[in-house]
């Protein structure tokens, strides 16, 4: 008789549009690969109706969905963001013994992916984590990014400071695998839509020059973020430009956010449009298109930088990350957002970006940070070492 091959079960979690993007040439790899079966965990926004439902989108990629693990009705308090977190690490359990993956893997920071952790770890799965090392001051996320890399096996990170940072958390180097940004590999391997066919594909006409909005909620913090909003809001009607926004995340007060964006845009649906999800090919297009990002998203940080697009990061959201030329830093007061919306429109300001291109996050600038990933989680020796972990003195 021969040998009877067992595929290595690779589990991934994902609770959001955004997230999903990024994971999504790693699922295709994983998928692919014979010598590995996909396995995927959806949760958080994904199945949520405030936010698209984008577990359909999942679907139409041709991926098979595992589980569906809802969590609370969206309850965007701290309150409310604790008891999901508990409900989460029972409901995590269940699927994980059913499903019995040989790994998992998570990517960032969200509060979704710190019950799923917690499960697997308790299970002895070893657990693959991506962009750890990173910095979000200000946000929750900061704790339970840093949290996700004590609980996990291996860390693939984007960039060198990163990878240091991880070691310095206490993790061996040989577990700590500094390939870049996984999510970049849409740069190489999506159709990108012209900006007319964007235009049709949207239902809403993009003028040149247009903005692209996203902000999320700084969850540190007490104040409200409406005054920041709003700010935003005047800055960009006063800039003259159309603008086209997504949704603020199921953080605290991403609620508020998103109907304070939902009403300004209704009364100007000719200039502007609250998407609750792009999907990958649109929303990269839209970066490819627009002539400068505005909001506190992370993308404007990892994936703008490719596109050489001038990103307005508002506020302390994005604190400290490593960032490209294409980044202006201001804070959330209309002046200076107003100043950083001009900045980043000028000649001056494109011409700087053009004459230093690199992106720091595309580490190998050839598409394969996915490829890379996957054969690290085949090739890798599973067994009591990846679980039994030494704190490593830096």
């Amino acid at each position: 008789m021969g040998t009877i091959f067992v595929k290595r079960k690779i589990c991934v979690f994902t609770g959001s549009r955004a997230e999903y993007g990024l994971l999504y040439w790693l699922m295709k790899e994983i998928k692919k690969d014979k010598r590995l079966l996909l396995q995927l965990i959806v949760t958080g926004m994904h199945l949520d109706k405030r936010f698209g439902q984008t577990y359909k989108t999942i679907g139409r990629d041709g991926f098979k969905i595992d589980a569906k693990v809802p969590l609370l009705k969206f309850e965007d308090s701290d309150a409310g963001i604790t008891k999901t977190i508990g409900l989460g690490c029972s409901k995590f359990a269940d699927v994980l013994k059913r499903i019995k993956p040989d790994m998992v893997v998570i990517l960032g920071d969200r509060y979704e992916m710190l019950p799923g952790a917690i499960a697997a770890y308790i299970a002895k799965i070893p657990i693959a984590h991506i962009h750890g090392g990173e910095i979000t001051q200000g946000l929750i996320d900061e704790g339970i990014r840093h949290s996700i890399t004590k609980l996990s096996s291996l860390h693939f990170v984007s960039t060198e400071e990163y990878r240091r940072r991880v070691v310095q958390l206490g993790e061996n180097p040989k577990t700590v695998f500094y390939y870049g940004a996984p999510g970049l590999d849409h740069m190489y391997k999506t159709k990108l839509l012209d900006c007319m066919a964007l235009s049709k594909s949207l239902g809403f006409n993009l003028k040149e020059p247009f903005l692209m909005v996203t902000y999320h909620p700084v969850t540190l913090e007490k104040e409200s973020p409406k005054k920041q909003i709003l700010n935003i809001l005047k800055a960009v009607s006063d800039s003259g430009l159309n603008a086209v926004f997504t949704k603020a995340n199921a953080d605290p007060q991403g609620s508020l956010i998103n109907n304070i964006i939902g009403k300004f845009c209704k009364k100007d649906s000719e200039r502007y449009r609250l998407f609750d999800s792009l999907g990958q090919q649109r929303y990269y297009s839209c970066l490819k298109c627009c002539s400068a990002m505005v909001g506190n998203s992370s993308s404007g940080i990892i994936e703008a930088a490719s596109f050489q697009l001038p990103v307005v990061n508002i506020g302390d959201r994005q604190k400290n990350r490593v960032v490209g030329a294409n980044v202006i830093h201001v804070n959330s007061s209309l002046a200076a957002i107003k100043k950083g919306i001009k900045v980043a429109l000028s000649d001056s300001f494109r011409k700087k970006i053009k004459s230093n291109k690199k992106n720091p996050y595309d580490r190998y600038g050839d598409g394969k940070t996915s490829f890379r990933i996957k054969q690290k989680l085949a090739s890798i020796k599973m067994g009591e070492g990846l679980i039994k972990k030494s704190f490593y003195d830096v």
